[in-house]
């Protein structure tokens, strides 16, 4: 504070705005007015108390009146407890400051933001909207491959997670576990052929089922952002603590496929996933520099070359912070330090494919680009904005720790006490390993030779965020055209047979109705009626020889 109160104008009802001022009475750097008849000039801050929301249409529409009539100054609306609508839908209100049903220590923290010139976003969790019977519209019925899909689906989903109970812990018997362990695969097993006969893509992710449950009393914790400024490196910090306390807060599962980090012990992971995190900032850091010092502006194509030869050294910098860079372990007879084996024998510079350009990721935060979502440019510090640009942090993240993981997992093959260090404790028997990673490269085959491809031609993109303690996948529509067209010939060929699937389609469907149409012609007038003829020959026949008896 510069010694000048700062004028804030309240907008409420008599007896909250009473309430309210009582609160904040006790700050002698506010001026509160009440009317615009005690405002002495423009206020630096407008708070609006919303008792009720009729619809999100006209609360957009009274904050585009206010901000029409106080133009540049930031706007603070007070949201009640409960919603007509599900929250992150007003993240798209053009307002500095949202709070649901904040107590006074949240106000007057976000007063301060503020007032400083940053953002704050502070919205429950999506169990509190307010839903009725008119909320929602009709469902439409599906048809026969949809039907089976969904029911074959929940039925399979329903007794993974009842077999996941039963093995969380694992059963003394050795013959019981075995055999429970064989009906997890064999279901799997049955929902991906489900998936591949009848169903889209993300029908099989959106009913995917998590390796390892979390609490099934776990809720949504809701939307908080702080910003204490409005520019790329405040959203970037914020985006760091954000992603940091989710790693910390310990990750799960959603993906419906393994992934390469279950396989390190908990501690390991969370610890690689951190050095992934603070190695992330400091190429920021660098790249931020770099620009700084050069005289023309860094293109796209010279950015992303330079982002991609800092991707070695990053990853192998962060390996070595996860191991440890004096931790030393009995190899044969001596000792060897784990960083500098696990340097040697991992390969680091494999790229994966699936990783979207990384310009979209670090133009916000070095440039303070604005970000494109659902086909609006919109501020790097709009809510919208920060939540996909962690989306692509959040998906660097993973897809990089899966990278590392996959070469961990082949290096603690050759060195038995590394697994004890590293490994996840069902891992230290040899034959579980071998079985996890020929497991992990089948999948991996799966995915480039078929999934990959399906994906490319729907335009579709496979991403992972971190969402309430879990690694969720998100599918992103967008255009891959160039990359559908370097596909190898074999994925060319999987592209080919949905082309040739979804053209023959129509014409299949019509000769299967004629065929029907054409069968149910014969079984009821020709086949139908002579069996009917028949009948009644055979009826009159035994009503005779009863007349004759």
């Amino acid at each position: 504070m510069n010694g000048i109160p700062n004028k804030i104008l309240l907008i409420a009802r008599n007896l909250l705005a009473e309430s309210l001022l009582s609160g904040l009475a006790g700050n002698k750097e506010l001026v509160i007015s009440v009317s615009t008849d005690q405002l002495d000039g423009q206020p630096d801050l407008v708070i609006w108390s919303i008792e009720s929301i009729a619809s999100p249409a006209l609360l957009q529409l009274e904050v585009l009146k206010l901000q029409s009539r106080w133009g540049s100054t930031p706007l603070l609306l007070l949201l009640p407890a409960k919603l007509p609508c599900d929250p992150t839908e007003l993240l798209s209100l053009d307002c500095a400051g949202l709070l649901q049903d904040p107590d006074l220590a949240q106000l007057q923290q976000g007063i301060e933001t503020l007032l400083s010139g940053g953002r704050v976003v502070e919205l429950t969790a999506h169990s509190s909207w307010e839903r009725s019977s008119e909320t929602f519209a009709p469902f439409p019925s599906p048809g026969l491959g949809p039907w089976l899909l969904m029911t074959g689906l929940q039925q399979i989903n329903h007794d993974l997670r009842m077999i996941e109970v039963l093995l969380n812990p694992p059963p003394e018997n050795p013959l019981l576990r075995f055999m429970l362990e064989g009906r997890c695969r064999e279901l799997r097993s049955a929902r991906q052929l489900l998936l591949w006969i009848w169903g889209p893509l993300q029908l099989g992710l959106d009913g995917a089922v998590p390796l390892q449950q979390s609490s099934p009393f776990h809720e949504p914790s809701g939307t908080s952002i702080q910003l204490k400024e409005r520019n790329g490196a405040a959203v970037w910090d914020a985006i760091h603590q954000r992603l940091e306390a989710a790693v910390i807060g310990g990750l799960s599962n959603a993906t419906g496929q393994m992934l390469a980090i279950e396989g390190l012990q908990p501690e390991r992971r969370r610890e690689l996933l951190l050095a992934l995190l603070r190695q992330l900032n400091e190429v920021l850091d660098r790249l931020r520099s770099d620009q700084q010092a050069s005289v023309e502006k860094r293109s796209d194509r010279a950015l992303s070359e330079h982002w991609q030869a800092l991707q070695p050294e990053l990853r192998q910098q962060a390996l070595c912070t996860m191991a440890g860079h004096y931790v030393r372990l009995p190899m044969g007879e001596e000792l060897s330090g784990v960083a500098d084996h696990l340097l040697l024998n991992t390969e680091l510079e494999d790229t994966d494919e699936e990783l979207p350009n990384p310009k979209r990721m670090l133009a916000p935060f070095l440039d303070d680009q604005p970000v494109l979502v659902d086909g609006q440019l919109l501020p790097a510090d709009d809510p919208r904005a920060l939540l996909q640009l962690e989306t692509l942090v959040s998906n660097w993240l993973v897809r990089t720790a899966e990278l590392i993981g996959s070469e961990l997992l082949g290096v603690c093959g050759d060195w038995p006490e590394l697994r004890r260090y590293l490994l996840d404790q069902r891992l230290i028997s040899t034959r579980e390993l071998e079985r996890l990673r020929n497991q992990l490269n089948t999948q991996s085959r799966w995915q480039t030779w078929i999934q990959r491809p399906i994906r490319l031609y729907e335009s579709q993109r496979l991403l992972y965020q971190l969402n309430d303690g879990t690694i969720a996948p998100l599918l992103l529509t967008e255009p891959r055209d160039d990359e559908l067209r370097r596909l190898g010939w074999w994925q060319q060929q999987v592209a080919l047979l949905l082309e040739a699937r979804d053209a023959l389609a129509p014409q299949v469907q019509l000769l299967v109705r004629k065929v029907g149409n054409l069968l149910a012609v014969v079984l009821t007038q020709v086949i139908g009626r002579a069996i009917g003829l028949v009948g009644r020959g055979i009826a009159q026949g035994m009503g005779r020889s009863f007349n004759r008896g």
